[in-house]
């Protein structure tokens, strides 16, 4: 199965959070699975590293090189129809990222790994 990571989710993951929970982690883990990773996920885990907010000590393209080459994850890229889709998605906030990210499952039509209520509860995204 084809599965979209939430930036949360791809974070807590490899820093063994325990707010990951077991499906996930196993949804993560199993081989049968192609995990994707919007490119917009790579930036905001920059920007949350230049913020302070992730318990990381290595500079934030260090970080990120490192986490991209320990998990395999496949890039879901933006394309024209993401980034239109990115500004028509009715989110109740209007975090880029999580457009960006709910965008991406949209158009790419595979579920997303995620925790975030407010994605949860957008009808037209699948979530898992």
């Amino acid at each position: 199965m084809r599965l979209l990571l939430d930036t949360h989710i791809w974070i807590w993951f490899l820093l063994g959070d325990p707010r990951l929970s077991r499906t996930h982690r196993t949804l993560m883990e199993d081989e049968g699975n192609e995990l994707l990773l919007s490119a917009i996920s790579v930036w905001e885990a920059h920007m949350l590293i230049e913020k302070e907010r992730l318990p990381v000590t290595a500079v934030p393209s260090v970080w990120v090189s490192q986490a991209l080459r320990s998990v395999q994850v496949r890039e879901a890229g933006i394309t024209f129809a993401i980034a239109v889709r990115s500004r028509t998605v009715a989110l109740p906030h209007p975090d880029p990222a999580d457009r960006f990210i709910a965008a991406t499952a949209i158009e790419m039509k595979i579920p997303l790994l995620t925790v975030d209520e407010r994605l949860l509860a957008y009808p037209e995204l699948r979530c898992l």
